[in-house]
């Protein structure tokens, strides 16, 4: 193997680094695993009721901020037009955090470039998709393609964020002539 071909493109002075936040990652990721998994087994009824929970307190929380006088119709319309935009924000917010923490664990062991991120939202889809799918054995739910893709779009977003981190890292260093 030649030295341009190398698989661990850090330098050895990092490698323990590397090796730890690749590790705390798998961690995360594992985690973030469980609770998508306890999130995708609740029925229809309590899933709903999650979302209406969170609608209700963001209603709740802009009521304070801008002190209006609502009546309940309106803060039980306003509760429910937010469920939907609540749970396709939890969807891509997960999903962005695994984009993360999955480019963390391959970075240091992947190359550079275009393969590392193609990996990363494979990676996304896939799981994305077995999520969805493991929904269609779940009382009250199915599985739904858009959803698929917007969890990988959440993932995208999340390899963009590193990628602009990553860039933002190195031009510093550059900068002060580290590199």
């Amino acid at each position: 193997m030649s030295k341009n071909t190398k698989i661990i493109p850090f330098d050895q002075k990092n490698k323990r680094i590397h090796l730890a936040v690749s590790i705390v990652a798998a961690i995360f990721l594992v985690m973030l695993y469980c609770v998508i998994f306890l999130f995708s087994e609740q029925d229809g009824a309590t899933s709903g009721a999650l979302s209406h929970e969170v609608s209700k307190w963001i209603v709740a929380s802009w009521e304070k901020i801008t002190h209006p006088a609502w009546t309940a119709d309106i803060r039980t319309s306003m509760i429910e037009y937010w469920e939907h935009p609540v749970r396709k924000l939890a969807h891509f917010s997960i999903y962005a955090v695994m984009g993360i923490l999955v480019f963390l664990v391959w970075n240091p062991w992947t190359r550079k470039g275009f393969k590392r991120n193609i990996l990363v939202i494979a990676w996304v889809f896939v799981s994305a998709s077995l999520d969805e799918w493991h929904q269609t054995f779940v009382a009250d739910r199915c599985g739904n393609f858009l959803d698929v893709l917007l969890d990988t779009s959440g993932g995208c977003f999340g390899l963009l964020l590193c990628m602009l981190c990553v860039r933002i890292y190195l031009s510093m260093r550059r900068k002060k002539g580290a590199v």
